[in-house]
């Protein structure tokens, strides 16, 4: 980052035309060739090519001691943030004192597991990058693309596996998340993000239920009641696990006749409203003034092991996790003609676009059923 003086002769090679070069970064293209941004400001100055006479050279003299004095200036206004320089203090600012104040903001969501994911996300970033010092000026889109590739190539897990496209996708995007907050605040002038492309995230497959399934389970024998009881109160409400593990009846009401549910999703932390079935209030067991509802419920090897063990019992050879519920909550909605909007809503989720996802397998299923029209003989 730093301004110099640039001297163009013209067609006629007797003068020298003046300007001011902004140099902001340098990078490497597609081709390995090293590629400078910067910005030109004409002067409207020039110098004698060869000055022989008297008035010339005075006039050279002058011209450089005038534009000297130009970017004397301008230095001085690329200090306070003018011409896309930032604040040298700025500039030298920690980067990982700015992302642990990012990350904090994160608690006040009331989402253990989305601070979670941040606080791995910078163990992961500490390991790309080890020096403590790193400072923003640093962070170019050299430095910014090798992140990328760390996740997406060389990150792994506790236990020594790759980590997946999708959790590549998610740390990453925090690091972007940073980096903007940090261009939007002015502690860097220009956004290297501009220049690397995020990760995309894969689209995993759904595991639901039918209702025939669902109907099956409720006739097979669990050998854990509460895990029964919790699975089906999933498949009818769309509750997330954690959301059912930590219910209380202190959330649940009566509101214009119906029961009414009301939590804080543990996930994002926003406050929902869901009214739901009366076969789903009887899966709650007796009512009780406070404590959790599913006392008994654990996260445990038991727990999914027993969950395989009673969806195979009840004759279903599909892979069923306990999020496999709010899966066919969804998709038993939009099967019977609810609008994705509310669904959405039903489900709590920030973004319509979040729900498409199970309106595409209602495509699926739909046009799978179509090939199953027997030959007619044409």
């Amino acid at each position: 980052m730093k301004i110099t003086i640039e001297k163009r002769v013209n067609k006629e090679g007797d003068k020298q035309a003046l300007r001011l070069v902004y140099w902001y970064d340098s990078r490497r293209n597609a081709d390995g060739k090293l590629v400078h941004d910067r910005k030109r400001e004409q002067l409207d100055q020039y110098l004698y090519t060869n000055p022989k006479t008297k008035p010339e050279k005075q006039h050279n003299k002058e011209t450089l001691q005038l534009v000297e004095a130009i970017k004397a200036k301008r230095i001085t206004e690329a200090a306070s943030g003018q011409h896309g320089f930032t604040d040298t203090t700025k500039s030298n600012a920690s980067f990982y004192a700015f992302f642990n104040q990012v990350m904090e903001t994160k608690k006040t969501l009331k989402s253990q597991s989305n601070y979670g994911v941040w606080e791995c996300c910078l163990i992961h970033v500490k390991r790309y990058h080890p020096d403590e010092n790193l400072i923003f000026e640093q962070i170019t889109p050299d430095w910014v693309a090798g992140l990328r590739r760390y996740f997406d190539t060389q990150a792994k897990t506790k236990t020594g596996n790759l980590i997946s496209k999708n959790t590549a996708s998610s740390y990453f995007n925090k690091v972007r998340a940073v980096i903007n907050d940090a261009y939007a605040k002015g502690i860097i002038s220009k956004n290297p993000l501009r220049q690397v492309k995020g990760i995309k995230a894969e689209q995993n497959e759904r595991t639901y239920l039918t209702i025939e399934e669902v109907r099956a389970l409720v006739k097979t024998e669990c050998r854990y009641d509460v895990l029964k009881n919790a699975f089906l109160f999933s498949c009818l409400t769309g509750l997330r696990w954690s959301d059912v593990n930590k219910l209380d009846w202190s959330e649940v009401s009566q509101f214009d006749g119906v029961y009414r549910i009301t939590f804080n999703q543990k996930k994002t932390g926003n406050l929902q409203y869901l009214d739901i079935t009366l076969q789903a209030y009887n899966l709650l067991g007796v009512p009780d003034k406070q404590g959790r509802i599913f006392q008994s419920l654990r996260y445990s090897a038991y727990m999914n092991t027993e969950l395989l063990r009673w969806t195979m019992a009840a004759g279903i050879t599909k892979h069923v996790t306990f999020h496999a519920g709010r899966h066919t909550f969804a998709v038993s909605l939009l099967s019977n003609g609810v609008d994705i909007y509310t669904v959405s809503k039903l489900m709590g989720h920030t973004e319509v676009k979040t729900t498409q996802v199970y309106a595409d397998i209602i495509d699926s299923v739909r046009k799978e059923a179509m090939h199953r029209i027997p030959d007619i003989g044409l």
